[in-house]
């Protein structure tokens, strides 16, 4: 299920009820929004699962009221008219993430993938390094402070999965 096609839905609904002078509750407009964070979390990071029964849980909220709003204030034309748009978003499959083409780097080669990682207390550079070795990838440091990571990009995925481990709640805000 796409749940950002079915968030698209609900929002134009409620802004269908907005228009139609219907006043939306807080807790209702409070739901589609945290519906619509917990989807970018999700887009974000898809392995963080936790997300996934909030978000249900906020979108049966909305939809519940705003499928009985628009029943009870603008009839059962309407509302089935809605209802067939939710069940195609419901059925719609989340789309493959599109290609990127990646920003030019000089001095790599095309067929690498790449990441930056800011060098500094918390980062120190011989622990990124050691990282580096690990995973089989070629480092350069830049003069902004910054540290070019690039390999193939399975081994640049678990670079970040180790980096993300080893420095986890160690950067300072």
């Amino acid at each position: 299920m796409s749940y950002e096609e079915n968030w698209k839905v609900l929002a134009d609904l409620l802004t269908e009820l907005r228009k139609k002078g219907e006043k939306i509750p807080t807790d209702v407009m409070n739901d589609i929004r945290s519906a619509k964070t917990m989807i970018q979390i999700l887009k974000a990071d898809p392995t963080y699962i936790k997300s996934i029964p909030r978000i249900e849980t906020y979108l049966r909220n909305v939809e519940s009221y705003a499928v009985l709003m628009a029943q009870e204030k603008l009839g059962t034309e309407f509302v089935e008219g809605w209802l067939r748009k939710l069940e195609k978003a419901k059925k719609t499959e989340i789309k493959e993430k599109e290609e990127v083409t990646p920003r030019f780097v000089p001095g790599l080669p095309r067929d690498k993938n790449w990441v930056r990682v800011q060098i500094s207390e918390d980062t120190p550079r011989e622990d990124v390094e050691s990282l580096v070795k690990e995973n089989k990838l070629s480092c350069k440091m830049q003069k902004n402070g910054y540290m070019l990571v690039h390999g193939n990009g399975e081994s640049i995925k678990s670079f970040v999965k180790k980096m993300a481990e080893k420095f986890r709640g160690t950067r300072k805000r």
